[in-house]
């Protein structure tokens, strides 16, 4: 038996590494192709965009497990079934629940990894990735100048040129508007040739004209009347501008600091603590604020001229003894008070909705962090027993199960989280896939214990032929006796 359970250990970890390797690949492709726009054309080294993928990498890797382990356990048992190795295991007395023991430990194991990474290497590795993917957005594109396009990365200026040599240094025909003085000078600057440098720390670009003129045009000022316009001509003038913020500089290690995505178990349970005390604190406050409104409107009934509220009388008692100006003048009062309360009762009903819907975005938080581990052995119990049964191995069936399986868990979950996030489910929401995806597996276990032909097409013809075929009933004979 050790023998044949390393040959399934064998047989189940190479699919399972080369779906895991697969599944990273593809969805640290869809990132790439996300975030295309924010990566290109910026100067970035090779170093940072390589950092930044292998954070990428490492917060899918709660979901690409439970993709791999489906995939794999569908092509092992397929596998098997496949080249008649099942049948050879059976007959030799090894039951199908026997057969899956060593894959299930390593289904366990698995599990137990998931659950450690996604509670304390994936913070991490999502803290790092949102920092350095933060870092590049704000990274500006870097001195590209192209000819005859307009240019206008560099704050306060436009620049056009248009010819640019082999060099990339030399520009010709260039025109310069700038705006850094603001919009009451504007100097527009020609030159004949022009050549671009950057001093050896990347913070200034140095550009030197050659041959041209520099245009100064007053729009308001004191310079308005008395120089409207002055051309002075040069043979070399040099410009400088500042390109500091061109450069790629890291962020603070705060800025992501307090994100729900980038917190353990513990943290999340402290957070959700402290945001609930809050948002108790609100609700407080709010209706400490509606009674005051309340009792400031009995203050204004008490004061109104020759108009008091006795113990034993109500209100509209009170009104209908007052003459019509008092009772107008109460009337729009309670107009106001209402009009205030329920502008009141609008945005502390907003601000009641976000919050309630960032609590419950630790809650999904917390809540992923086991569904998904958890979702490694339920794929595994699906898996396993629906290649025994289908006894199809290869890429083709295993691949399109797994996919229909994942797509299908996937939903569900999409639509427990959507329910919890807007608070139409408590936490319990995040574990509706996992709720439907049991009973499958149950099944599925069930029919491959029992040797169950459950997806053989011959099988379920001779059900139905069972089904609807009548058997016709036999015309009546008469029978004749003959005569002796």
């Amino acid at each position: 038996m050790r023998k044949l359970d390393w040959y399934i250990l064998k047989s189940f970890l190479g699919p399972l590494v080369l779906t895991f390797a697969v599944s990273i690949f593809v969805l640290l492709m869809q990132f790439v192709w996300k975030y295309i726009d924010d990566m290109v054309g910026k100067g970035l080294d090779f170093g940072v965009i390589a950092e930044m993928l292998l954070y990428a990498s490492a917060t899918f890797v709660p979901m690409a497990l439970p993709i791999a382990i489906l995939f794999a356990s569908i092509m092992t048992m397929g596998n098997f079934g496949e080249k008649y190795e099942l049948i050879a295991m059976k007959a030799s007395g090894v039951s199908v629940v026997r057969i899956m023991m060593p894959l299930t430990i390593v289904a366990l194991l698995l599990t137990g990894v998931a659950f450690y990474f996604a509670n304390n290497v994936m913070p991490q590795a999502m803290f790092k990735y949102k920092s350095t993917l933060y870092d590049i957005t704000r990274k500006k594109p870097a001195v590209n100048i192209r000819p005859s396009q307009y240019y206008s990365e560099i704050e306060g200026y436009v620049i056009r040129a248009n010819q640019k040599d082999e060099d990339d240094r030399t520009l010709h025909d260039i025109i310069i508007y700038d705006h850094s003085q603001g919009m009451n000078k504007t100097n527009v600057v020609v030159a004949e040739r022009g050549l671009l440098q950057s001093t050896p720390d990347d913070k200034y670009l140095i550009f030197t004209l050659y041959d041209g003129y520099t245009y100064s045009e007053p729009t308001a000022g004191k310079d308005f009347f008395s120089r409207p316009l002055t051309r002075i001509g040069f043979k070399e003038q040099a410009l400088t501008f500042d390109i500091s913020s061109f450069a790629f500089s890291r962020s603070g290690d705060d800025i992501y600091a307090g994100n729900y995505r980038v917190m353990n178990v513990v943290q999340l349970d402290t957070a959700v603590r402290k945001l609930n005390s809050e948002y108790e604190g609100q609700c407080n406050i709010y209706c400490n604020n509606m009674l005051d409104k309340l009792y400031t409107y009995k203050v204004f009934l008490e004061n109104v001229d020759s108009v008091s509220v006795a113990p034993s009388e109500t209100i509209e008692q009170m009104i209908a003894r007052a003459d019509d100006s008092k009772r107008a003048a109460i009337y729009r009062q309670a107009r106001r008070t209402a009009n205030m309360s329920y502008e009141d009762f609008e945005l502390f009903s907003k601000s009641l909705h976000a919050d309630l819907e960032y609590i419950n975005r630790h809650h999904i938080e917390w809540q992923r962090k086991y569904s998904l581990s958890v979702a490694c052995l339920l794929l595994f119990l699906i898996g396993a027993p629906f290649g025994s049964i289908v006894r199809k191995g290869g890429l083709g069936l295993p691949l399109v199960a797994s996919v229909a399986f994942f797509v299908l868990y996937y939903v569900v979950g999409m639509i427990g989280e959507k329910m919890v996030r807007e608070g139409a489910a408590g936490p319990i929401g995040m574990w509706y896939s996992t709720f439907v995806f049991i009973p499958i597996g149950a099944f599925l276990t069930l029919q491959a214990t029992t040797d169950s032909a459950l997806f053989d097409a011959s099988s379920w013809q001779k059900f139905f032929k069972r089904l609807f075929h009548h058997k016709e009933p036999l015309p009546n004979v008469e029978v004749v006796e003959k005569e002796q």
